[in-house]
Formats: structure tokens, C-alpha cells, sequence
């Protein structure tokens, strides 16, 4: 009977590998941007078990597609990242794309809003703030000269804005309202 592992023990000291040559450790920068990213990708795989939007559902998945190229770049050495580079220009206008045909579809309002009157909004809207953590954390790598590409961050800064435009239009799918967070 072949039994695989799924632990290497090569972590154990503290240091993880990155995609090309080195080690980093657990708590360097790069890894809290990649395991930031990795939570907003679970977050969105929740808001795709619940979603019963078929749209919604492939939108989500080419997202976390998208994600995990993303995760790969940030983890690849700076003389590998260029083989791993696939966020670019035309991905961030794909999301602006989406945003905009979403907002057609929907009237949001200008003023903050709570989260919670549908499952899958409320999903939505804790994604977002994850999502907005990963921004956070990779604008801090970015602006330290950690990383090159700033399409990565043009890129979660409209997923932001997509997952708020998305809750909306998943409540309202769900025949629910937008609440305001003043009374």
C-alpha cells in the first residue's frame, strides 16, 4: 500500500523555501503576503459553495486561478519572478470589466453599509476585507522594493471593489437589501 505524506519536516527550523534559490522565514513579509493572499482565496472558495450564481461561481474561480499565480510570484525569488509574472495590465482591466458590468445591474449606495442580510454577501464582504489585508501587506512589500510588479497590487485593490459590488448584487439576488451602517 503507497502512502503519501503530507509533511516534510523541512519547515520545522522556521524557514520555508521560496520558488527559485534560499529560505525565508516563516515570519518574513513575502509570507505574510502570501498567506494573507491564500486566506482571501478561501474566503472566496466559501462564497463559491454557497453562491447559487453560476456567474458568480466561474467569476470566483478564474479569481482564485489568479490568486495562486499571484501567491507564486510573491514566493519566487527576485531573480525567478519574472518566469511566474502573469498578473499584468490586461488582468486588472479583466477585473475593471467585470466591476462594470456587475454595477449595471445594481444601485449601491455611497454610504458604508453592514454586512450580514444574505449568506453569500456576508461571505462577500468578509473576503473583501481580507482581500483588503492582502493589499495592505503587499503594498508594504511594493513599496520596501520586495517586489516589482505593481500590477499585483492594482490587481487586489479592484478585487476589493469587486467583492463589494458582488455582496450587493448577491443580496439583492437573495431578494435582500443593502443596510446602512447609520441609522
Amino acid at each position: 500500500m503507497l502512502m503519501n505524506r503530507y509533511y516534510s519536516r523541512t519547515g520545522d527550523d522556521g524557514y520555508t523555501g521560496v520558488l527559485g534559490e534560499g529560505r525565508l522565514p516563516k515570519s518574513h513579509p513575502r509570507l505574510e503576503v502570501i498567506g494573507t493572499i491564500d486566506e482571501a482565496s478561501a474566503a472566496l472558495g466559501l462564497v463559491r459553495a454557497v453562491s447559487q450564481s453560476p456567474h458568480t461561481v466561474e467569476l470566483l474561480l478564474a479569481i482564485q486561478r489568479d490568486l495562486y499565480t499571484m501567491m507564486a510570484e510573491v514566493a519566487a525569488s527576485p531573480q525567478n519572478s519574472p518566469k511566474f509574472q502573469i498578473i499584468n495590465a490586461d488582468r486588472v482591466l479583466w477585473l475593471e470589466q467585470q466591476i462594470d458590468l456587475l454595477s449595471t445591474t445594481i444601485e449601491l449606495p455611497r454610504e458604508f453599509t453592514v454586512s450580514g442580510n444574505s449568506l453569500t454577501g456576508a461571505a462577500l464582504d468578509l473576503a473583501r476585507t481580507i482581500v483588503r489585508r492582502a493589499e495592505r501587506r503587499l503594498a508594504e512589500l511594493l513599496h520596501q522594493g520586495e517586489i516589482e510588479n505593481a500590477d499585483l497590487l492594482c490587481y487586489i485593490n479592484r478585487l476589493s471593489s469587486l467583492c463589494y459590488v458582488l455582496g450587493g448584487t448577491e443580496d439583492a439576488a437573495a431578494g435582500k437589501g443593502l443596510t446602512l451602517a447609520k441609522k
